[in-house]
């Protein structure tokens, strides 16, 4: 029988959705439908920037046909804290688009996210971008 401590129980609940998080910002650069899908929880929240809102179809769809396109994004400053089934993710992002009838373009946001726990996997529930 293996004793498993709270502190390792934090740790690897903290260390799984880091790894969402990180799955999630390779998908925004190099997007594949299928994985989006699965990340993303069906009720998505999605706040850009600009103060638009998108449900997880519309933004995975900017994703799959460029209307929204990431050349690159870096994260930093990144905190996350989980509460139980819910967790809580913030980081500053910076990176480069070039999205469908737009000037390629440098971002500088403070994001908020909110993971939930479905199943077995940390899917993204809400996000919220601000300008820096």
């Amino acid at each position: 029988m293996a004793l498993v401590t709270p502190a390792a129980n934090a740790a690897d609940e903290t260390a799984a959705i880091e790894a969402a998080a990180e799955q999630l910002r390779a998908l925004m650069v190099d997007p594949d439908k299928t994985k989006l899908e699965a990340l993303i929880a069906p009720e998505l929240s999605y706040g850009h920037s600009s103060g638009r809102i998108d449900t997880k179809e519309r933004f995975v769809d900017d994703l799959m046909s460029g209307a929204s396109d990431f050349l690159s994004i870096a994260i930093s400053e990144q905190s996350v804290q989980a509460v139980g089934d819910t967790a809580i993710v913030r980081h500053t992002l910076t990176g480069d688009t070039h999205s469908k009838g737009k000037d390629p373009a440098r971002v500088s946001l403070k994001i908020l996210q909110i993971w939930q726990h479905q199943g077995s996997e940390w899917q993204l529930l809400a996000r919220q971008a601000v300008p820096l």
